[in-house]
């Protein structure tokens, strides 16, 4: 039996076909506003309890247990039996379902990234379970032996074949046009800013206690992560981009079933690395130092968010968007929270700063 926050996005959707497929019960859904995609999901998965964004939503909900807002999943939590609970919400919001999962002694399938971006240093992430493809393939791959290096891997996001010149016009609508995948609108634009790269590097961090951690990209998105070993040696973890392979390892632990096709390896594409540049994605200046002050996850995430809402009215271009983050990053350089309360208000602070530039 499961909790799945955030079960209409794409983690969310896999997840229910995850548990459709071993025939797990679910007990309690959770979204923001697709009511529309949450009312044909309690026909199909008859959950005990859900819980949506917003107050004046409820009544559109076909169920006769449903709570709204963050406390209302906060409370859905401590009400629910389940012993596993995936957080797929997506920003900061996804934060305190985060800690109160792991308050509960509940297992944490986590695909939140912002919680460990913004409170890694806060959290037992032996208490966590990574849904990410590049997190879970470490993981695959390490397998307790000494490490040297870790590698993940990103595609490059909707801009990667645009010239510099170009890029600067582009449109939040150009942003979306995801090479590799369907996604929600926040992370792709996470995407073609390599934001959520910068994210994955500081969840790695977290989930694996090392600094020495590189993203090159890679075109086809099927090498989602290597190792290079103390040996000398580098080990690669392959698959088809699909999410359901981490999702069922999340959620049973061991998997013995094909989730997946098998890749022909005679059709792979040629696949190659390419450096993550600076001139094309601006945000990988601060790649180093924010692995080395990870604190200033919190900044980077509240300022990404509040630029992000900005570039989608059409105030600016995707440049523009990037130096905005760019200078709230700088303006609060060695921000430290030293107690979650701190974190609460430091991301308040960068939040207006950003809003009033």
């Amino acid at each position: 039996m499961i909790v799945v926050l955030g079960s209409s996005g794409s983690i969310g959707k896999n997840t229910l076909e995850i548990c459709k497929k071993f025939n797990i019960e679910v007990e309690a859904l959770v979204v923001g506003n697709s009511i529309g995609l949450l009312n044909e999901q309690i026909e199909e998965f008859k959950p005990k309890i859900v819980a949506v964004a917003k107050q004046e939503d409820v009544a559109k909900v076909k169920h006769n247990r449903v709570y709204a807002g963050e406390e209302g999943i906060l409370q859905l939590l401590e009400e629910c039996e389940a012993k596993t609970v995936v957080n797929a919400l997506v920003g900061f919001a996804g934060l305190k379902p985060t800690l109160k999962t792991l308050e509960l002694g509940k297992k944490l399938a986590l695909a939140n990234k912002e919680s460990l971006v913004v409170a890694g240093k806060f959290i037992d992430t032996s208490k966590i379970t990574p849904i990410d493809s590049e997190h879970f393939a470490l993981w695959y791959l390490v397998n307790h032996r000494p490490i040297n290096r870790l590698y993940i891997t990103a595609s490059g996001g909707a801009f990667r074949d645009w010239d510099i010149e170009d890029i600067k016009n582009a449109t939040f609508a150009d942003a979306l046009k995801h090479p590799n995948w369907s996604m929600g609108n926040k992370i792709t634009i996470d995407s073609a800013s390599m934001v959520n790269k910068l994210f994955e590097l500081l969840e790695a961090r977290w989930l694996f206690n090392t600094a020495d951690i590189e993203a090159y990209i890679e075109r086809t998105s099927m090498i989602h992560a290597l190792v290079e070993f103390k040996d000398g040696s580098t080990t690669a973890h392959l698959s088809s981009a699909n999410m359901q392979l981490p999702i069922a390892y999340a959620i049973k632990g061991e998997v013995k079933e094909p989730i997946l096709e098998p890749l022909n390896l005679l059709e792979l594409k040629s696949l190659e690395f390419k450096e993550i540049t600076q001139e094309k994605y601006p945000m990988w200046q601060i790649k180093e130092h924010l692995l080395n002050n990870p604190d200033m996850g919190v900044v980077l995430n509240a300022a990404n968010e509040v630029a992000i809402k900005r570039f989608e009215s059409g105030e600016f271009g995707f440049f523009k968007m990037t130096d905005l983050i760019l200078k709230a990053y700088r303006e609060f350089e060695g921000a430290s929270a030293s107690s979650l309360d701190e974190v609460f208000a430091i991301d308040a602070e960068v939040r207006e700063f950003v809003a009033n530039l």
